[in-house]
């Protein structure tokens, strides 16, 4: 292993040559097997601590991201359309950030003005996934990668979001195969990452903490949405 900087500090401290003293004045020095245990105990204490940040960090080294292959979806059936890399953060999801929310969300507008939102480097958001209300699912953003969609940097490396097209203040935005589809894409994102089909772990962005927005509103009919991704979830099973 290499020097660190505090070895190399001890030995520039002291003129070559010089040794200091235990207390007892013994003049012995502490054995190497007894640095090289304290030094391990001391590293260890230190990457206790620093475990969380590392563990974010690792994946920038170069050589130990996941390959890609441009243009992959991570839902079969879905379309890619590529978001601006503005509006996401590479990550190597679920190895560098646990996977365990998906989070429902509603654009506020049509399925072109998200997409061209989502696109845009200023817009600084965007969601893994857009569902049209014809059922249509679009995949903008890799499920590896956090994607800016809730509003919560915690909220943001532990899931995946999915928008849908619409308003959250018009009942008739949620068709029966926005309703179906979406079901299956989240059955399937529960499946891979072994998260559990509840309420507690699919949520509505208004759920999220600290947010400011509404959505998926007062329209969107959870118990018909969870019990067909129930469903979706067994079959797939």
């Amino acid at each position: 292993m290499g020097e660190t900087q505090s070895d190399q500090e001890d030995r520039t401290a002291k003129p070559p040559g010089t040794a200091e003293k235990p207390p007892g004045g013994t003049g012995r020095h502490p054995g190497r097997r007894a640095l090289l245990i304290g030094g391990a105990v001391a590293a260890v204490g230190t990457a206790v601590l620093a475990r969380d940040e590392l563990s974010r960090l690792w994946w920038r080294v170069p050589g130990v991201e996941k390959p890609r292959t441009p243009g992959a979806v991570d839902f079969p059936g879905a379309t890619w359309v590529a978001a601006s890399s503005a509006n996401y953060r590479r990550a190597d999801r679920p190895d560098d950030y646990a996977i365990d929310r998906v989070v429902i969300h509603v654009t506020q507008g049509s399925y072109a003005s998200a997409v061209k939102a989502f696109q845009d480097p200023g817009h600084q958001a965007a969601a893994h996934y857009i569902v049209r209300q014809r059922g249509d699912i679009t995949q903008m953003i890799r499920e590896l990668d956090v994607a800016f969609h809730a509003g919560n940097r915690s909220y943001n490396e532990r899931s995946v979001g999915i928008e849908h097209e619409g308003f959250v203040e018009r009942k008739s935005s949620f068709t029966d195969a926005m309703y179906t589809n979406s079901a299956r894409l989240t059955a399937e994102i529960c499946r891979r990452y072994g998260i559990p089909v509840d309420r507690e772990h699919v949520i509505g962005h208004v759920e999220v903490p600290g947010t400011d927005h509404t959505d998926p509103g007062r329209y969107w009919d959870w118990d018909r949405y969870m019990t067909l991704v129930r469903r979706a979830h067994r079959t797939a099973a």
